[in-house]
């Protein structure tokens, strides 16, 4: 099976030599680049509970000044795994999107406990600061990187792409899914994709894709990935 992964190389490494193993050909076609941003310096022992909706804001984030024992609420398993290996001891992880992770904090953190800070990045698809805000909690976000479409692709890639197309593509958000229709439509490639499974994370973003023709569409949380090769 040919599978198409989408994601920067840093975020999808694993899941390519999983695939690989499993004996599937696996190409990459990175939709976004994500970049650093500077922030105000932040006095972490004035909170109480740290939000991360994100890989990248564990990323970018200086933790050397940080308590590890400090409350982390992250919104899967992969964020999770990222807040773990920097040293965080106290994370609790939602089922991969914002909606749970409100829930989550809801169910464990009272108001009056304290403050939360939440790390993003400039674009999100749900203001949960403003959520949380209008249910009584005290928090703050900081924007600490940037994610802007990758406009350089390989000629040669594409090429090889348009007579091998894939099986699968996985698309992980709105933003992936602008720059993936951006590149579709800037090689033309619009009726290459009947043959190929398009799996999406959300229905927003599927939505955005629905003008190109697809297999079929799925839609799946973070860590499904491997279980969605046996549903087509």
């Amino acid at each position: 099976m040919h599978i198409l992964l989408t994601r920067p190389l840093e975020d999808c490494s694993e899941m390519i030599l999983k695939f690989q193993s499993l004996g599937n050909q696996v190409s990459h076609l990175p939709l976004l680049k994500i970049f650093k941003l500077n922030y105000d310096e932040i006095n972490f022992t004035d909170y109480k509970g740290i939000i991360f909706t994100s890989v990248n804001a564990v990323k970018f984030l200086d933790v050397t000044t940080i308590d590890k024992k400090l409350l982390c609420f992250c919104v899967g398993d992969a964020t999770e795994k990222k807040a773990r290996n920097v040293g965080f001891q106290n994370v609790i992880s939602a089922e991969g999107n914002v909606e749970n992770l409100k829930e989550l904090i809801l169910q464990n953190f009272d108001q009056k406990d304290g403050k939360l800070i939440y790390l993003s990045g400039e674009i999100i698809s749900i203001d949960l600061d403003q959520q949380l805000s209008k249910e009584g909690y005290s928090i703050r976000r900081i924007v600490n990187y940037r994610t802007i479409h990758n406009e350089n692709f390989n000629d040669k890639f594409v090429k090889e792409l348009k007579l091998n197309m894939p099986d699968i593509v996985y698309v992980y958000s709105q933003n992936s899914a602008i720059s993936f229709l951006k590149f579709i439509k800037l090689y033309k490639s619009e009726n290459l994709w009947m043959n190929t499974n398009l799996m999406c994370m959300g229905e927003k973003t599927s939505a955005i894709l629905n003008e190109i023709k697809w297999k079929k569409i799925f839609l799946f949380n973070p860590g499904e990935e491997e279980f969605l090769l046996y549903k087509i």
